[in-house]
């Protein structure tokens, strides 16, 4: 089973925009220092929840924000925005089993019925997931530990190797 990592990679981008898109100006570059992901991805990434209207992105400058509430942004959105096929991807059947075996040849039938079950049941789930309960799972796990806009503007300029804010 496997569900890319451009969800969780996503997830990430909406959880800095969200928590310092109103302060700062979020790009793919900030993203891209702050997930560890190449700015190509973060761009294509952005670009799929733009198109699913999660965020807006200023033309020219850059700069990224939520244009839903947090509780709009479900999981299943979200996965569906970066990769519209993760379900068909989830689960694998064999392509060419035997004809001439009995189980050869039903086996494909077999498996899409308890799959499809499978997908129905993740379905369900990553639809009750918001963007507010993550948030909310981020501040938990963060406790006192709450970057601050500087703190974000230090991590991005030391490893951007920038000396200035712009």
């Amino acid at each position: 089973m496997h569900i890319s990592n451009k969800c969780s990679i996503a997830v990430h981008c909406l959880i800095c925009i969200h928590e310092f898109g109103n302060d700062i100006r979020i790009t793919s570059e900030m993203l891209s220092v702050s997930s560890g992901v190449n700015p190509v991805t973060i761009r294509g990434i952005m670009s799929a929840l733009k198109k699913d209207g999660i965020i807006s992105v200023k033309s020219g400058t850059g700069g990224a924000v939520l244009c839903c509430p947090t509780e709009e942004i479900s999981l299943y959105r979200i996965c569906s925005a970066v990769e519209p096929d993760f379900l068909e991807k989830l689960f694998g059947i064999h392509s060419s089993p035997s004809q001439l075996c009995p189980v050869g040849k039903i086996i494909g039938s077999v498996l899409k019925t308890s799959y499809d079950e499978v997908a129905e049941t993740l379905t369900k789930s990553l639809k009750s997931i918001t963007m507010a309960e993550i948030i909310r799972n981020y501040k938990n796990a963060s406790g006192d530990n709450n970057l601050s806009v500087e703190d974000v503007w230090k991590c991005y300029l030391s490893a951007s190797g920038s000396s200035g804010v712009t």
